[in-house]
Formats: C-alpha cells, sequence, structure tokens
C-alpha cells in the first residue's frame, strides 16, 4: 500500500446526517488487493457495504470494488451512489453537476452526481430490468422461511428480477411486511435455486421494502440494488404508471428511515437515486495483514 487511504463515511439515501445507509468510500491508487484484504476492511468499518475506488479525473472514469462483511459483491446500489458524490466533493468541487462511469465486474454504470443545498445527490442508470422467473409454484415454502404466511402475501406473483444483482421480490401486505423475518436456515439456498442473490418483501400498496442478509442477522436500511427490481415489478402489474416516480421507503424498522426515488427515462432505463449527507472524513493508516 503506498501511504494511508483517504475515506469519506456518508449517510445515502439520507434527508438529513445519520438516517439512511451509511457507507464508507475509500479512495485508492490501486485497485489490485486480495479479496480477503478488503473484506477484512470492511469487516472493520461495520457498514453494510464498503466501496473501494480508483478514479480518472480527466474521464471520470472510476474503478470500483464492492463488499459486505461476507463477501464482495459484483453490484451494489448505496454504495455507488455514496461514491459519486464523495467523488464529486474531492475531485469536481466546483461543478453542479458530473457525469461518471462507474466499472464494477466488468460492467459500466452511469452515474449523475450533483449539488443540492445540504451537499450532494446521485442518481444511477440500473439499465433494463430482467424478469429472471416467476416462482409462485414456490410460495408457500419462501412465505413460510419469511415468517409469513398467505394472508400476508398481496395477491400477486413471486417474481425473480435483476438490474445487475437479482432478487426475489415478495409482495406483501403492511402487516405482512411488519412481521416479515429469515427464519430459515437453508434461505441462501433456496434462493440459489431460483436464481436470487436475495430477497425484497415489498409493501405493494405502501411502497416499503424489507431486506436482510441471507442469515437473516441484519437488516439493510437501504437498498439500491433492490429499488430497480421493486419499481419493475410495479411496473409490471401495473401498479405504477409508466411515467410515475417510485418514492420507495425503507429503514423504518431499523429506526434509519430512508427514501429511493426511482425513473424511467426515454429509452426505458430506470435511474435509481436520492439525498447523500456527509458524516466523516478520516483516512485508513494500513491494510489488514493477511495470515495463512
Amino acid at each position: 500500500m503506498d501511504g494511508p487511504i483517504p475515506l469519506r463515511h456518508v449517510d445515502v439515501f439520507a434527508d438529513r446526517s445519520y438516517r439512511g445507509n451509511g457507507l464508507i468510500v475509500l479512495f485508492c491508487s490501486t485497485l489490485d488487493y486480495p479479496a480477503a484484504q478488503l473484506r477484512a476492511v470492511a469487516e472493520e468499518m461495520r457498514q453494510f457495504e464498503t466501496i473501494f475506488v480508483r478514479a480518472d479525473s480527466d474521464s471520470r472514469t472510476v474503478a470500483a470494488r464492492i463488499f459486505t462483511v461476507e463477501e464482495e459483491l459484483p453490484f451494489a446500489g448505496h454504495p455507488v451512489i455514496g461514491a459519486a458524490t464523495a467523488l464529486h466533493e474531492r475531485l469536481a468541487g466546483d461543478s453542479d453537476t458530473v457525469e461518471w462511469s462507474f466499472v464494477i465486474s466488468g460492467r459500466s454504470v452511469p452515474v449523475v452526481s450533483r449539488r443540492d443545498p445540504e451537499y450532494f445527490a446521485a442518481a444511477m442508470d440500473q439499465g433494463h430490468p430482467m424478469i429472471i422467473a416467476t416462482v409462485d409454484h414456490l410460495r408457500e415454502q419462501f412465505a413460510g422461511a419469511l415468517n409469513l404466511a398467505s394472508e400476508h402475501l398481496a395477491p400477486l406473483p413471486m417474481q425473480v428480477i435483476s438490474t445487475g444483482l437479482p432478487y426475489l421480490i415478495v409482495p406483501a401486505t403492511a402487516a405482512g411486511l411488519s412481521r416479515a423475518r429469515i427464519v430459515a436456515a437453508t434461505f441462501e439456498q433456496q434462493l440459489g435455486e431460483v436464481g436470487a442473490k436475495f430477497v425484497y418483501v415489498l409493501d405493494t400498496e405502501g411502497r416499503e421494502g424489507r431486506t436482510w442478509d441471507n442469515a437473516g442477522a441484519v437488516e439493510d436500511i437501504a437498498t439500491g440494488s433492490a429499488a430497480g427490481p421493486a419499481a419493475a415489478y410495479l411496473y409490471a402489474h401495473a401498479l405504477l404508471a409508466r411515467d410515475e416516480p417510485l418514492r420507495l421507503k425503507q429503514g423504518r424498522f431499523v429506526g434509519r428511515p430512508s427514501t429511493i426515488t426511482v425513473t424511467h427515462d426515454s429509452d426505458g432505463h430506470l435511474w435509481v437515486g436520492g439525498p447523500v449527507r456527509p458524516v466523516a472524513t478520516g483516512q485508513l493508516d494500513t491494510l489488514p495483514a493477511l495470515y495463512t
């Protein structure tokens, strides 16, 4: 490692600091580190996700790697949104709007950040959603795994939808959303069998959602990668007009209320974004050693 690594702590999808989804952004000169080393940093930071970025300030191209405490992710929403605003502050503070291209696991994601009265906001292009599977034949199985009964589900199909990360969308009532939690020890395996990485329980009337790590140990606060699939689900089932933005609520159940906005552009791409608020600035003095 060439010297200390600067970092920025921000709260994403938050109208003020200490709300929304916390994120650590690390500004690196290289990303050629073993995954285990970067994951150890994410464990130390104890945020739901940590993002490592290397930016080309001339082209506005950003190489990025995203980690939870358990693994490296091929894509995630709130880290990209938060990193774009932190980079805007760091590299283009005099500009009102900046267009970025984030490269994550070989995928290029367009992002636009803009100054707002409090700090910055950003939105990313999640592209066209893909409906991977309809899994209503497993409705009872997944309901049980989520501590739900049939009366807690909305009369709509369960579907796996992806805009970069596949989510099983489970349509629920408001009561079902309140009751939902992962109670099946084999839940990650069950998701994998239908092509999903995570679950998103969605109150289709209240437009509010919840998701967790697959062990059910930690509930996420605001999930940008799930907001695109959630919006695609509502659009597909005519629960949201094509020209109507989705304001998706999340985080209420963990005391960190957040709002994610999803819109369509003229090409039918889904744009997911929201405000970001500053928390702290610092540096990582050293990377953890790898022990064998």
